[in-house]
C-alpha cells in the first residue's frame, strides 16, 4: 500500500482516509460501490478492510452506499442500510443489492 496514491490529475494525495473521504463524497443517491471499489478507487487496491475501518469511524460519510464485494448488506445493520438504500431507489434481493 503506497503512503500517498496519487489521483486522477496525478496531484498525491495525503492520506489513506483522505483518499476514502474524496471517493466517498463523491458518491450520490442511488450509488453503490463494494469496500473494494472504493479502496481501488482512492488508490489503495486491496485495502477493502480498510475502507471499512474508515467508514465504521462514521464521520459523516454516506456508509450505506458501501457493500461487500457480493452485494451483502453490513451484518448488524441490515435493517437500517435496507433503509436507506431503498429510499434512495436501490433494489435489494434477499440482503443483499440486486445486480
Amino acid at each position: 500500500m503506497s503512503a500517498t496514491p496519487a489521483v486522477d490529475d496525478g496531484e498525491p494525495v495525503a492520506d489513506f482516509e483522505t483518499a476514502v473521504r474524496t471517493v466517498l463524497e463523491a458518491l450520490g443517491p442511488g450509488d453503490v460501490m463494494t469496500y473494494g471499489e472504493v479502496a481501488s478507487e482512492a488508490g489503495f487496491p486491496g485495502a477493502a478492510r480498510a475502507v471499512g475501518r474508515v467508514l465504521r469511524n462514521g464521520n459523516g460519510l454516506p456508509w450505506w452506499r458501501i457493500v461487500t464485494s457480493t452485494g451483502r448488506l453490513v451484518p448488524g445493520l441490515e435493517t437500517e442500510h435496507a433503509r436507506l438504500l431503498t429510499k434512495e431507489g436501490v433494489t435489494l434481493r434477499n440482503g443483499r443489492v440486486a445486480t
